[in-house]
């Protein structure tokens, strides 16, 4: 090879390590420009802004979502449409004090973080400025997102932001508020019941006095289950209404769900106590009023399939139930559960009052006089050195299972149909009590499942006859020793 070749090859070699120099150098130049971090990269006052925007991908479509500040948060495309402000201060709180684990400065290739075609773009405006922020890919290792907000740098932020915006239309509304019922005073039912249930404490009907709910009728005051009828409260405090059909119903619509003429209505009267402030260091409770109304109905071409049906026979398909509901004069309407449907549509006397046949405390029983196959028997409580004894014949004797059998008698299903078979087991129970103190019952075999239970000389219910044969043989197990 000539000299003058040699020097050229040698000059294209040092050529190429130059480059080569030149690049590498260039490569620890753009990483040292990716640093930790653990800054605050966005601040913004949650007061001042005044517009709220939104877009990215759904499963289905694209999902976008506009607001702005009028005094209140009013949806861009309906103003109509009720805005939950706390929901839109919770996603403006996302930029409050945003902070970045990582900082990717003087970015070129935006494409490797997934902000050429983020997942999601969102723009917040104040009066004097504006804000987009674009949100790229999810870094699964750091678990961690990608954004930008356009001053030429990537961060890698410590909270991402798609978990709070990945929201639809219905995850904005401002839905009708169900309290809790602190202390139901009153329940009136109109439309498929028709009766009021009315709260008080000086019991002076029944036996027991945790029984404080009564409905008043023509003829006679009679007690309810309160463990019923707060557990029915609480079937409304626990609905959660959330699926809405319509946001702003009229009148026509309205009429279309059956709710200009609800197939129930249920208006509560409850109280809740209010701190209120006394003096400088002191609070005092003061308890307060209020009304809550709830209107549901099913579906009215449905309902009236159902009763055309209902005089056919049974099938065992399950029923399929569309029913609405309605808060007040609320213009939203939500579609209501089935089975939710189904449990507030069981109202009426027979499903708050007690189901158990005896629901007295046992402490109170002072004598039982049993009837079982023409003979009479006497079981007999005394006190004796602070201890509770039973007796049978002035043997004692043990009580717990004839105790266990008589109160678990429960109604299977109500009745006033006098019976028609022998009495087969009769009890008169002595209590001491001020209201009441003594209780006759009367059970009758009914059919090979169940027997008839008259109280005090009414009739009353079937309770399966299992449970009487129990009772039957209880007080066998004691008479016969």
């Amino acid at each position: 090879m000539s000299r003058s070749k040699k020097i050229g090859a040698l000059l294209g070699v040092l050529l190429i390590v130059c480059v080569g120099t030149i690049c590498v150098s260039k490569y620890e130049e753009q990483k040292e420009q990716i640093k930790n971090s653990d800054e605050i990269v966005m601040e913004l006052n949650t007061e001042d802004v005044t517009s709220l925007s939104w877009e990215y991908e759904g499963e289905d479509e694209t999902i976008s979502l506009a607001f702005h500040k009028d005094e209140t948060w009013l949806y861009d495309e309906d103003e109509n449409f009720p805005v939950d402000e706390e929901k839109v201060n919770e996603l403006l709180e996302t930029f409050q004090a945003l902070g970045a684990s990582f900082i990717i400065e003087d970015v070129e290739d935006y494409a490797q973080y997934g902000l050429e075609e983020p997942v999601c773009t969102i723009n917040i405006g104040t009066e004097e400025e504006s804000y987009e922020i674009l949100l790229g890919d999810y870094s699964t290792m750091d678990e961690e997102r990608y954004v930008s907000f356009g001053d030429g740098n990537v961060y890698l932020v410590s909270s991402d932001p798609m978990e709070t915006y990945e929201l639809e239309l219905k995850d904005m509304i401002q839905h009708d508020e169900i309290p809790d019922f602190d202390s139901v005073q009153e329940i009136q039912f109109t439309g498929s019941e028709n009766y009021t249930v009315i709260y008080s404490e000086e019991n002076k009907i029944t036996y027991s006095e945790k029984d404080v709910y009564f409905v008043e009728n023509e003829d006679e005051t009679l007690p309810l289950d309160s463990s019923n009828v707060r557990s029915y409260a609480r079937s409304i405090s626990s609905l959660g209404l959330s699926e809405y059909v319509t946001y702003n119903a009229s009148e026509e619509e309205i009429t279309s769900y059956g709710l200009d003429d609800p197939e129930l209505s249920i208006t509560i009267w409850y109280t809740t106590e209010e701190e209120e402030d006394k003096e400088e260091d002191e609070e005092e409770s003061k308890e307060q009023t209020s009304t809550f109304v709830l209107n549901i109905s099913r579906d009215p071409k449905e309902r009236e399939e159902a009763s055309e049906d209902a005089s056919d026979e049974e099938t065992d398909e399950e029923e399929e139930i569309t029913a609405y509901a309605r808060i007040g004069d609320s213009q939203i309407v939500y579609q209501l559960d089935g089975s939710d449907y189904e449990t507030l549509m069981a109202a009426s006397y027979n499903d708050l009052r007690h189901q158990k046949i005896i629901w007295a405390d046992f402490d109170d029983v002072t004598q039982v006089d049993i009837t079982l196959e023409d003979v009479e028997y006497t079981l007999i409580k005394e006190e004796e050195d602070k201890k509770t004894l039973w007796y049978y014949q002035e043997e004692e004797i043990e009580i717990s299972e004839f105790e266990d059998a008589l109160t678990a008698l429960t109604a299977s299903e109500f009745t006033e149909e006098d019976p028609v078979d022998k009495e087969e087991i009769g009890l008169t129970i002595h209590l001491d009590n001020e209201n009441v103190q003594e209780v006759e019952l009367s059970l009758y075999r009914h059919d090979g499942s169940s027997c008839m239970v008259k109280v005090d000389g009414k009739p009353v219910a079937l309770v399966s006859r299992s449970s009487v044969v129990d009772l039957m043989e209880a007080v066998n197990a004691i008479v016969l020793n």
